[in-house]
């Protein structure tokens, strides 16, 4: 049986983030993943380890079956991977935003973790030009995707980079940068590139939000066992994001372009529909990942928060249901992590799933059938994959249990 993992980030929330006391999730419009619900199997799994930052880059790491606490390195390693960058093992990785800051000093603010979702066609020429006039045999930079670019301290894994314990961006918007930049003081080499990228962003990006630079999420190489020879599967990933992206490369699987994907609400649902799809023509493990409402979650908007939640389910659920219908094929839906209105960032609370097959459209499923699909009504189920990395095998082996109820097995 084929399996087909959907992924809404950021997806999970908290009550009163919409009229009635509401999460997000309860109030958008859900009816293919209520209708999956009442069938399948519903509980809730921890995709955080303890210890580990509640990022996307641990929790679909989790998702994908592989434990962070084990094989997490950094958030810049994985997307170091999605770009195929050729690195010695001690290189020291970062992530790199392009950031807005209300001024870069101690009193200064976090104003925007995106620079106004700077598009890639701009942001591109702009890191390129840190590398032409800043870029050494030290430090490089490498143009990503949108606001999301990569910073390489050649051989650095052992020098005091390494130690900065550096916010992410997104989880200080409207804060203060005191502690941070204390932090960042603390290596003289990044320090002086902080400012000397300040200087030259004021010269080359006036036309945009970007103003500064911001390393974190730094380690060394990203290593990952292949995919099929741990779960046996031929398996895809297809997303805009680049973590996501680096993740499957790490593993081997095959990494799906969908032209026009954003990791926005604004995004090519339809062209992520048919590329997965068209994968499961010939692989049986896609693992189609959606950013929309984990962007609205980061800017604390819940009606475009719950747009995307219910785009999520119009748009990529609905019609992969229908197009699969009748077929040998397995659905499980979840999120990677909560970004609670609230926070305007990511939490580590367990996440809600749903897994269906179709074996359950006739017999239903254990444990008991919950009406929709919420964060509340996944929790009473009593249902809970306590380790993230042990959700897909725990999947794999329900449905390995189907495929031997089958008659003459």
């Amino acid at each position: 049986m084929k399996l087909l993992f959907l992924i809404a980030d950021g997806m999970g929330g908290w009550p009163g983030e919409m009229p009635g006391d509401k999460t997000c999730l309860e109030a958008a419009a859900t009816p293919n993943m209520d209708e999956l619900a009442a069938s399948g199997v519903v509980g809730i799994c921890r995709t955080i380890p303890e210890g580990l930052p509640p990022g996307s880059d641990v929790a679909n790491m989790s998702l994908l079956g592989f434990n962070p606490a084990q094989l997490h390195t950094g958030r810049g390693p994985i997307e170091a991977a999605a770009q195929g960058l050729k690195l010695d093992s001690d290189d020291l990785v970062w992530r790199l935003n392009l950031v807005r800051v209300s001024e870069l000093s101690p009193t200064g603010r976090m104003l925007d973790y995106s620079s106004g979702h700077i598009t890639t066609e701009v942001s591109e020429p702009l890191v390129r030009d840190l590398q032409a006039n800043l870029g050494d045999e030290c430090f490089q930079f490498y143009p990503g995707v949108q606001y999301r670019h990569l910073l390489v301290h050649k051989h650095g894994a052992g020098e005091p980079e390494a130690t900065l314990k550096i916010s992410p961006p997104h989880d200080i918007t409207d804060k203060s940068l005191r502690a941070d930049l204390r932090e960042f003081s603390r290596a003289a080499r990044m320090w002086d590139l902080l400012f000397l990228a300040e200087e030259r962003l004021a010269e080359t990006a006036k036309h945009t939000q970007a103003n500064a630079v911001w390393p974190w999420g730094q380690g060394r190489p990203l290593g990952l066992p292949d995919f099929h020879t741990t779960f046996g599967r031929r398996g895809a990933v297809i997303s805009a994001v680049d973590l996501v992206r680096g993740l499957g490369r790490a593993a081997g699987m095959e990494v799906v372009d969908v032209p026009g994907a954003t990791g926005l609400i604004e995004t090519n649902y339809q062209g992520k529909v048919d590329a997965a799809l068209k994968f499961l023509e010939h692989g049986d493990f896609a693992f189609v990942h959606l950013e929309g409402p984990d962007e609205c979650g980061h800017a604390g908007n819940a009606a475009e928060k719950t747009e995307a939640i219910s785009r999520f389910d119009a748009r990529i659920v609905g019609p992969l249901r229908k197009a699969l219908a009748g077929q040998d094929v397995a659905l499980l839906i979840t999120c990677d992590h909560f970004t609670p209105i609230a926070e305007k960032t990511h939490t580590p609370d367990p996440v809600p799933f749903v897994l269906w097959h179709p074996g359950c459209a006739a017999t239903g499923c254990e444990p008991p059938e919950v009406p929709a699909f919420s964060e509340a009504l996944a929790r009473s189920t009593g249902l809970v994959i306590e380790a993230g990395h042990e959700l897909l095998p725990w999947a794999l082996h329900q449905l390995a249990g189907q495929l031997s109820d089958q008659p003459g097995d």
